[in-house]
């Protein structure tokens, strides 16, 4: 075993930015969701509960975890209205305050390194099952010869689907350093359609069934 090295060439990694949005409505296909700012992923739940026996603590036990987020945006498409308690009752009228409905979400963050900067890498998001909340919203009057573009604020929660061979999640990640290329345009050709296909959010048994042979090191040349 050689001696361990801190900060190597190449191997000084970050992660930044968000781009390539994508929302799937429960019917229909994808749309990109143009104007995303932030992704702020967080976790509900996840304490660690203790438990004690005649006075002495013998086991910690980590509650589940649950994915939620906070999506901040400068606009949404038009079929997040929706997702967003909103039905359209006739063209250009709608109605506030209506049942939510669930939609999914695909999103890019980048990964970078001393050497390529923020060209080395990404990260695909898959959220399934999510359900928006959205923050108030502040209109204030215009002032000034530059306006200030309003934004919209939701916080996302998301049920996990039915899993066989893993503890259910509604979150997957996948890092494109370690995924072959191929693969990953094939997984990609159903998130942002293709001639002769619309956008489709595949199931997680999908996913996995197109990234079956990962491999365990990073690829010589980055995608």
């Amino acid at each position: 075993m050689s001696r361990l090295e801190w900060n190597p060439v190449g191997e000084r990694r970050f992660e930044t930015g968000v781009s390539h949005g994508v929302l799937f409505p429960r019917t229909g296909p994808g749309v990109a969701w143009n104007g995303i700012i932030s992704v702020n992923e967080s976790v509900s739940g996840g304490e660690v509960e203790s438990l004690y026996f005649d006075g002495v603590k013998y086991l910690d036990v980590i509650m589940n975890e649950d994915f939620q987020a906070t999506l901040d945006a400068y606009s949404s498409p038009r079929e997040f209205a929706a997702c967003d308690g909103s039905k359209s009752l006739s063209p250009g009228l709608f109605a506030t305050q209506q049942p939510r409905k669930t939609f999914g979400l695909s999103y890019r963050t980048l990964i970078g390194n001393d050497l390529d900067g923020i060209d080395f890498g990404y990260k695909l998001h898959i959220v399934y099952n999510c359900m928006a909340s959205p923050a108030s919203r502040n209109n204030q009057t215009v002032s000034g010869s530059v306006p200030t573009p309003a934004t919209r604020s939701w916080t996302i929660n998301a049920v996990p689907p039915e899993a066989s061979t893993f503890k259910p999640t509604a979150h997957f990640v996948i890092d494109s350093t370690l995924v072959n290329r191929f693969m990953l345009e094939d997984l990609e050709s159903y998130l942002y359609g293709r001639d002769g296909q619309e956008p489709t959010l595949p199931t997680q048994s999908e996913v996995i069934d197109m990234l079956a042979n990962l491999i365990t090191e990073p690829l010589t040349e980055p995608i």
